[in-house]
């Protein structure tokens, strides 16, 4: 038997899980005035390397990376931001006028070791505000992730918020921070001792070596006026937005694209893999893919992440069941029944029996399934072309129509998860 690859999922029992958590995302992001973008799933290797970074090790370490029958290297998209910004370059989106504000949900692929919310084929939504270098930018693309997480339910999480200063002022700091963990490199992890020469930003997030980070000098003691002045108004505006948040100088993300700007929401219902989303400013990556040095900031979430902590908060939504469940007496009714269950489905969640099933065992599916009701059909309904419709909940049964059925079913509420009550 042909298993599937390890550190990818089969989603059969929770499709509808998902469908609804896309269908909740899907739905913030155009009241946020923001429009679907959907780009290939695999892309030259040079754009990653150059947008992501050669020193990050989602390039050195995580990428699925191949040689195609022309010859090209070709990459499973690893993220989702590289991608939006070079179908903005080549399709010249900045003509359009700016900012462009554009959402992205699908999947991605890193070549790590699979755990509780991180696969090998894993599944982002994300967002991107293009074309703003003010700090009302960075602040709707914040108040977005954090709404797209209340409008799926979630309470238990936390917003924090970081500046990583910019040109200017970064060089400083990096400086400050090799000057701290030179006498450290003997205690660090293979990864830092590494990193400490190709990104020294990285220790910070590192999770073993977390103990030094606590110490390490602080970023936004290094930040030069411009920067001061952009994240203190970002901060003004949480506030006056009343978003909480908490300022933790040791968010720098693992990418080399961000500047000013940084951001992460974890769950508190999480364990060590608590990170739900994160994001933040990159002003100078449309630059870095030969456009126009365009300002931008954006997010992405995970959502294999977001499936748990729904399930720790007990969040997730009903399986959807029918409303109407067709059966026929004998197999002389089941055309009538099949015409029913087709009229109806036009407007209705409708099952019926192809498997050849004796009446009970027709119920007995019904009741399986969850419908509401069912019609009956038999023989002296074929004659009257009135119905029994028997209510699967309280056991009452009336004689109707077919089109005082309709109007019974469109008298009753049914709410998001299509649980009729």
């Amino acid at each position: 038997m042909i298993r599937r690859i390890k550190g990818t999922n089969d989603i059969i029992e929770d499709s509808y899980v998902w469908e609804w958590v896309e269908d909740k995302l899907r739905s913030v992001s155009k009241k946020f005035g923001f429009s679907e973008i959907r780009t290939p799933i695999f892309e030259a290797t040079e754009l990653f390397k150059r947008g992501v970074g050669t020193d990050t090790d989602i390039v050195q370490k995580e990428m699925y990376t191949f040689e195609d029958k022309g010859g090209r290297s070709i990459t499973l998209r690893p993220e989702g931001t590289a991608p939006v910004m070079r179908a903005f370059v080549e399709h010249s989106l900045d003509s359009r006028g700016l900012p462009q504000k554009l959402f992205y949900i699908g999947p991605m692929f890193r070549y790590e070791k699979p755990q509780a919310g991180r696969l090998r084929q894993f599944h982002q939504y994300g967002a991107e505000l293009i074309g703003s270098s003010r700090p009302e930018a960075d602040v709707e693309i914040i108040v977005l992730a954090v709404e797209a997480l209340k409008a799926l339910g979630l309470k238990e999480f936390k917003l924090k918020i970081n500046s990583t200063g910019c040109e200017k002022c970064r060089p400083k700091y990096k400086e400050a921070l090799k000057e701290y963990y030179k006498p450290l490199l003997p205690k660090l992890c293979d990864d830092c001792q590494i990193r400490y020469d190709r990104n020294i930003l990285r220790l910070l997030d590192c999770k073993k070596d977390a103990q030094y980070a606590k110490s390490a000098p602080i970023i936004l003691d290094y930040l030069c006026d411009e920067c001061k002045e952009h994240f203190n108004r970002v901060k003004e505006l949480l506030d006056t937005l009343g978003v909480d948040y908490e300022v933790d100088p040791t968010i720098v993300r693992g990418l080399d694209y961000y500047t000013r700007t940084v951001f992460e929401i974890t769950s508190t219902s999480l364990g060590a893999q608590d990170a739900l989303a994160g994001g933040g400013r990159y002003d100078h990556l449309i630059e870095e893919l030969g456009g126009r040095t365009t300002p931008s900031v954006g997010f992405a979430m995970g959502m294999e992440r977001v499936m748990i902590a729904l399930e720790r908060e007990k969040k997730l939504p009903d399986k959807p069941s029918p409303q109407v469940y067709v059966v026929a007496v004998e197999d002389e009714q089941r055309p009538r029944a099949l015409s029913i269950a087709f009229e109806l489905s036009k407007e209705f969640i409708v099952e019926t029996d192809v498997m050849g099933r004796k009446m009970k065992s027709q119920f007995k599916n019904a009741s399986k399934l969850g419908a509401h009701y069912v019609i009956i059909v038999g023989e002296e309904e074929m004659k009257s072309e009135i119905y029994t419709l028997k209510n699967m909940f309280d056991g009452s049964q009336v004689k109707l129509s077919l089109s005082e059925i309709k109007r019974r079913l469109k008298e009753e509420k049914c709410d998001s998860n299509l649980q009729w009550h």
